[in-house]
């Protein structure tokens, strides 16, 4: 076994707000090792984002504890990167100057930041978008960019919200496949919350399943394709008997 690049054990979440309480997240356990690309689904409103929110440090747990990279960590902020399923590019900046915004906020000279996220643009298709300002690039374009800028705050730990989910189907596949290969030049410990099930199969070295609220893991399922991923793989026996396996888990009569 790999060491843990993530640990959540025991989590629990309340919300509070006008005199009501919504335990989002019970007694959650869930340990991600160094490297692994883990898929996370489940119906919504079960706390996949709470969760999120947990990891990057935006929330504390009421309960239970979080640990990163084996140790308890109280100060997550800035430990972990984060990209919701907006892309956020700055409308006034063009696609270089978004994509350089985590080195400027690290005290990186702003050429010298240009200079390094230039170097990068060939591996994310951005090679001739570099001067494009957001407004002129496809919804997949401004996907790319904003995963860059996510990849270049050089962060071991990343969590991906919902990237694909409002590109169309042959754009999301298309993305998917880049994905996973940039992740395989990079290594990092990924987490990748989805409600398409054929799409964490498709990516995820696991998949982990949430209840509906108040959430906890009900079951993570083994994906044992191997790597790298084709698209042909989707109607392989294999991927059918996961897929029904997963909706199960999930509650949907077949």
């Amino acid at each position: 076994m790999r060491k843990l690049s993530v640990e959540l054990q025991g989590v629990s979440k309340t919300f509070h707000a006008d005199g009501q309480s919504v335990r989002s997240l019970d007694d959650l356990t869930l340990r991600i090792e160094d490297g692994e690309f883990l898929t996370l689904i489940g119906p919504s409103g079960c706390g996949k984002s709470t969760l999120f929110n947990l990891v990057v440090g935006l929330l504390e747990p009421d309960e239970g504890d979080i640990y990163l990279e084996g140790e308890i960590c109280r100060e997550r902020i800035g430990r972990v990167s984060y990209m919701p399923q907006r892309d956020l590019l700055l409308p006034w900046r063009n696609i270089l100057d978004n994509v350089i915004i985590p080195l400027e906020l690290t005290g990186v000279p702003r050429e010298e930041a240009r200079g390094r996220a230039q170097s990068m643009l060939p591996l994310f298709g951005l090679e001739d978008f570099a001067n494009s300002y957001p407004s002129a690039l496809s919804g997949g374009m401004r996907q790319r960019a904003a995963l860059q800028r996510t990849m270049l705050a050089e962060k071991k730990i990343l969590l991906l919200d919902e990237p694909f989910g409002a590109l169309d189907a042959l754009t999301r596949r298309e993305l998917q496949g880049w994905l996973l290969e940039v992740w395989r030049r990079f290594g990092q410990t990924v987490i990748f919350i989805t409600h398409d099930v054929e799409e964490a199969i498709y990516l995820g070295d696991r998949v982990a399943v949430m209840s509906p609220r108040p959430g906890r893991i009900v079951k993570i399922v083994d994906v044992p394709l191997p790597r790298p991923r084709r698209q042909a793989m989707i109607t392989e026996p294999i991927f059918s008997s996961l897929l029904a396996e997963l909706l199960e888990a999930l509650g949907v009569t077949i």
